[in-house]
């Protein structure tokens, strides 16, 4: 489901291949690239901008975008998002969509708790590759987005590398700030929350297990909300307390809970650690992103919004950015389904596990409902007994699901190899993540990776996102 090359493509590519030639250009000079390795360093360690102990940020050039690709993007965000809003609704009037995305009885118990506000996600993140020929998505996070605040200290990092200081002679330059925006959702749903007006600012509570590579993240919101004046806390499920109707974190009255923590995680302690639900199901707290997060965050709602058999629940434009940018999905299972071969071609019948069968070369099996790379099959890197090894893993599962190949996106970054400067020229896979905030795209970061999983948790990177345009 490529769309065609943007009218602006060849355009896009000049501005993009002039800008890259002369950043990396620039880092010829060795003294120019040794002192933007040390600022790169030295601001690493004090941002804080660490994952599981090691630099999130191993590279001395950021991702840029031009303006005309960047005010694309953020339309397609926003129009799909306006489509996920409505399969949000249409699950909770028909409880039938929760058995298509895959919810268990215990899941579906917990999104038709009422959050009370009427955002699905208020924080999202769309994961997608922007290409010459194609803007395509991926996957979707819509349960807990990781990467605002880590991108907010990255963009005042790179700001600061005299490469950059250099380039941002020549060009303009404009990053982005999450952080703002993700308290403005914070203090907005705690506002609807309260019906409309809130009679103090609230109490946040970051919520997590223990021990996560995410901590350095959770403090530096904690840091931030307090700037603004607002107490806050990180705190495990472990350390909460519901009584007399309220939300204790010891002695501190929780008023927002800013969720980090994901449904499968707290699953398997929620007998244990019940606090939380009890103080959401009595509505007793404002918890960000809610339970109901989960409608968009199980993969299988590519394989509702790409599926014709749910076309009516969305307008025109809406199916028209589908088609374009949303890759065909399904569950995987025994049935017959349709198919397209390639773009503007009718649609034809297929058997999927078979069809499957013959096609890995353009296929990916992904579990419905895991992140971090976790239990992907990728057809075109298996030989043809792996890939049936890998459909029989996915059938026996039960909660799998076959997706097209897109179009990915591959630029070379200068990549520091160690702690003393080293670095070169590194072929990337690019993954552009535009952050949506109660359905605006507010903020953007770009992972990087030298394989097909463009994800920090599976070993890769993170540069921020610049817009850029000629001065």
């Amino acid at each position: 489901m490529a769309m065609n090359a943007a009218p602006e493509a060849t355009e896009r590519t000049s501005l993009l291949k002039v800008a890259v030639d002369y950043y990396h250009e620039l880092l010829g000079d060795e003294k120019l690239a040794a002192e933007s390795f040390k600022a790169l360093h030295d601001g690493l360690e004090h941002k804080r901008l660490i994952f599981g102990g090691r630099p999130l940020s191993p590279y001395l050039r950021p991702h840029f975008i031009t303006e005309t690709d960047w005010l694309r993007v953020k339309g397609v965000c926003e129009t799909i998002w306006g489509a996920l809003q409505k399969v949000k609704d249409e699950a909770i009037r028909d409880g039938t969509l929760l058995d298509e995305l895959g919810f268990s009885e215990t899941e579906k118990d917990l999104v038709r708790i009422d959050p009370g506000y009427r955002q699905v996600s208020p924080t999202a993140r769309l994961d997608s590759f922007l290409t010459d020929a194609a803007y395509s998505f991926v996957e979707l996070n819509g349960e807990s987005p990781a990467g605002i605040a880590y991108a907010d200290s990255a963009t005042e990092i790179f700001l600061e590398l005299p490469v950059m200081q250099k380039f941002a002679e020549r060009y303009s330059v404009s990053g982005f700030s999450g952080s703002p925006r993700l308290l403005e959702v914070l203090e907005n749903c705690w506002r609807e929350f309260c019906g409309g007006k809130a009679e103090r600012d609230p109490v946040i509570a970051i919520v997590d297990l223990k021990d996560l590579p995410t901590q350095k993240e959770f403090e530096l919101f904690r840091d931030y909300f307090a700037s603004k004046g607002l107490d806050a806390v990180i705190c495990s499920p472990q350390d909460l307390e519901f009584a007399d109707g309220r939300l204790y974190y010891g002695s501190l009255k929780i008023d927002v809970v800013y969720k980090r923590l994901l449904v499968n995680e707290y699953l398997p302690i929620i007998d244990e650690c019940p606090a939380l639900l009890d103080a959401y199901r009595a509505g007793a707290i404002c918890m960000v992103n809610s339970f109901r997060g989960k409608l968009v965050h199980k993969k299988a709602i590519f394989a509702i919004l790409s599926n014709e058999r749910y076309s009516h629940l969305f307008d025109e434009a809406e199916l028209a950015a589908i088609e374009a940018h949303i890759p065909w999905t399904r569950k995987f299972r025994e049935e017959r389904t349709q198919i397209r071969d390639a773009p503007g071609k009718d649609h034809i019948e297929v058997d999927l596990v078979e069809w499957a069968r013959a096609n890995s070369q353009k296929l990916v099996l992904k579990p419905n409902d895991d992140y971090g790379g976790h239990g992907i099959f990728i057809g075109w890197s298996l030989n043809a007994g792996e890939w049936d090894d890998a459909i029989e893993t996915a059938l026996v599962d039960g909660d799998y699901l076959v997706q097209e190949r897109v179009r990915t996106a591959r630029e070379t970054f200068p990549m520091v190899f160690d702690e003393i400067g080293s670095w070169g020229m590194v072929e990337q896979l690019v993954d552009l993540d535009p952050l949506l905030f109660n359905g605006i795209v507010g903020s953007a970061f770009t992972r990087l990776s030298s394989n097909e999983l463009a994800n920090v948790t599976a070993g890769g990177g993170m540069v921020p996102t610049f817009v850029i345009a000629d001065r």
